[in-house]
């Protein structure tokens, strides 16, 4: 059993969503094994089925002078920011197949998020970035000390269909946190967003490759995979025929 990775490099939102409704599709039909995109976009807003509009801050001139697409879409969660030097996961898994932690026919989707969260923790780890769960907040959060409070270094929201999962993660590397300022990131008002880069120690310090490379062996580990590295969806598709 193995797991598909095709990085897709810098995408815009709308091509990465209609990548990602192909491959929904064809796993459903059982014509590709599991697949893990990994991209970047450009700088857009989502927000997810329970997000309020009232989070969205910069006024719809202000996006559109800055060339900021804002989406509406099917993941759980509130509003969140996208863009370069975020590195972005989209997990398509049949939760119905071999995956640690399955008590039933399939894994729930609170597990799986827990499973994303542990690969984005190990990876944060590889970087000498110590992080955790936080309880009723999903995604992955710096560790407390002292004053300082716990900041949110990836974001999580996923939807799942007929067993199928789509939408997944987003992990701040090098991302220019001032573009956070657009947003009450996820809804959450009492604290503040970071990155690999800004955590991470002189000697460790984040490239996106490095990110990459991390995310893919993590996830590779906390699903118990193989990773097969994919040059193109044509391949994929070629290679489970």
């Amino acid at each position: 059993m193995h797991i598909n990775l095709l990085h897709l490099g810098r995408v815009p939102y709308t091509e990465a969503l209609s990548i990602q409704q192909l491959i929904i599709s064809a796993r459903k039909q059982n014509l590709v094994a599991d697949t893990l995109l990994l991209l970047e976009h450009p700088p857009v807003l989502t927000l997810g089925r329970n997000a309020h509009r009232s989070n969205v801050l910069a006024s719809g001139d202000l996006l559109a002078q800055r060339g900021v697409e804002l989406h509406e879409i099917n993941r759980g969660g509130d509003v969140t920011y996208h863009g370069p030097g975020q590195l972005v996961g989209y997990p398509i898994i049949d939760l119905r197949g071999d995956l640690p932690g399955k008590k039933g026919p399939h894994l729930g989707p609170v597990d799986y998020v827990r499973l994303l969260e542990e690969v984005l923790i190990r990876t944060c780890g590889d970087f000498g970035v110590m992080t955790q769960r936080i309880s009723k907040l999903t995604g992955v959060w710096t560790m407390a000390g002292g004053s300082i409070q716990e900041k949110k270094i990836a974001a999580i929201g996923v939807h799942v269909s007929q067993g199928v999962t789509s939408h997944g993660f987003a992990l701040n590397v090098t991302t220019d946190l001032r573009d956070f300022e657009w947003i009450v990131p996820c809804g959450i008002t009492d604290r503040q967003v970071t990155s690999l880069e800004l955590e991470a120690d002189s000697d460790r310090q984040p490239t996106m490759e490095s990110a990459i490379n991390s995310v893919a062996r993590n996830f590779g580990r906390i699903f118990e995979r193989q990773i097969l590295w994919c040059e193109s969806i044509d391949q994929m598709l070629a290679a489970h025929a």
